[in-house]
């Protein structure tokens, strides 16, 4: 038997969000733990399931407090390393009234683009059922090689490998580079979740489908979902005998604040259903059942600031589906 159900690896940081104004007229911000592996996990664990993180925080103030918060909502973090030469890379966060929101990172010395190849502990990846990862752990040296590393260990061992993109421009050297490391991303896995924007950013296509058709003539993954913000998620499914296509619309009787983990929990919700139901029998009502419980986990999210400890539970999740449209 497995030990955990997933283990993500790649980056734990800092989420600083505008949470007011001091009397100065001072930006006041809320230090929330983030980063999207480990917000994947979160759902995961909220859902029930055993979960794993490995990776790298600074030694210091903040590094100390992930460690903490993320323990205490039951991730294993017996695999987080605190660097003494790497400070906890911080990410402040700008929303727009509609909730949507844009980064400005401070990482160039962040303790998890640091993470080295040795640190990988292969017993931990050995035993979990899934590998979820994305590319921020690919953007530089070391921890691009500790990344291909942790995904040649798991596939070796037979280990389902989640991927997804979860692109931030900003990080890269080059889009030519992102771009380079997404198809390598892609190569690897076996369930990919691709926000509508990264797909037509690596295909070149504006059309959902023609961009699904240009990464199948490349790899074939049988489970491929998209998410379109506002107007909701499409899944895809081929398997070479069966081929199955459905779309549903977002949760729009919400209010939302702040899109931050939206993805990730998206993308937690539809691992929650291959882990309850297996990887190998799909159908039409199977992928539309997934997508709409994502899509009510995903919207739920945005009603909250952060996301890492804040996730929907299950009980909600489902209210929502039945009340909230």
């Amino acid at each position: 038997m497995n030990k955990y159900d997933v283990t993500a690896l790649g980056e734990l940081l800092i989420d600083f969000t505008h949470n007011g104004t001091s009397e100065a007229g001072n930006w006041i911000m809320e230090a929330n733990p983030g980063g999207a592996p480990c917000n994947v996990l979160a759902m995961l664990t909220k859902l029930g399931h055993r979960t794993a993180f490995i990776g790298q925080v600074g030694n210091d103030m903040f590094g100390k407090m992930l460690k903490k918060r993320v323990s205490s909502i039951n991730i294993d973090v017996s695999n987080l390393v605190l660097s003494d030469d790497y400070n906890t890379t911080l990410a402040f966060v700008h929303n727009s009234p509609d909730g949507d929101r844009d980064f400005s990172f401070y990482r160039r010395a962040g303790a998890d683009a640091f993470f080295a190849k040795d640190k990988v502990n292969v017993e931990t990846v050995k035993n979990s059922k899934i590998l979820h990862y994305g590319t921020l752990s690919m953007t530089n040296e070391p921890v691009n090689e500790a990344t291909m590393f942790a995904l040649e260990t798991a596939k070796s061992f037979g280990v389902l490998r989640s991927f997804d993109p979860n692109l931030r421009k900003p990080l890269w050297d080059s889009l030519e580079k992102a771009k380079e490391r997404i198809w390598y991303g892609i190569s690897m896995c076996d369930i990919l979740k691709i926000a509508e924007e990264e797909l037509e950013f690596i295909t070149g296509k504006n059309d959902i489908e023609d961009g699904i058709n240009a990464i199948r003539a490349k790899y074939s993954i049988p489970l491929i979902t998209v998410t379109k913000g506002k107007l909701g998620s499409e899944a895809f499914f081929d398997d070479g005998e069966v081929s199955l296509h459905t779309s549903k619309p977002t949760f729009m009787k919400v209010k939302t604040i702040d899109t931050t983990g939206a993805g990730d929990t998206f993308a937690a919700c539809v691992l929650h259903d291959i882990l309850e139901n297996g990887y190998k029998t799909f159908t039409q009502e199977r992928l539309g059942e997934i997508l709409t419980f994502a899509n009510s986990a995903s919207s739920l999210i945005t009603t909250k600031k952060g996301a890492l400890c804040v996730m929907p539970d299950k009980t909600e999740i489902e209210a929502l589906i039945q009340f909230g449209n």
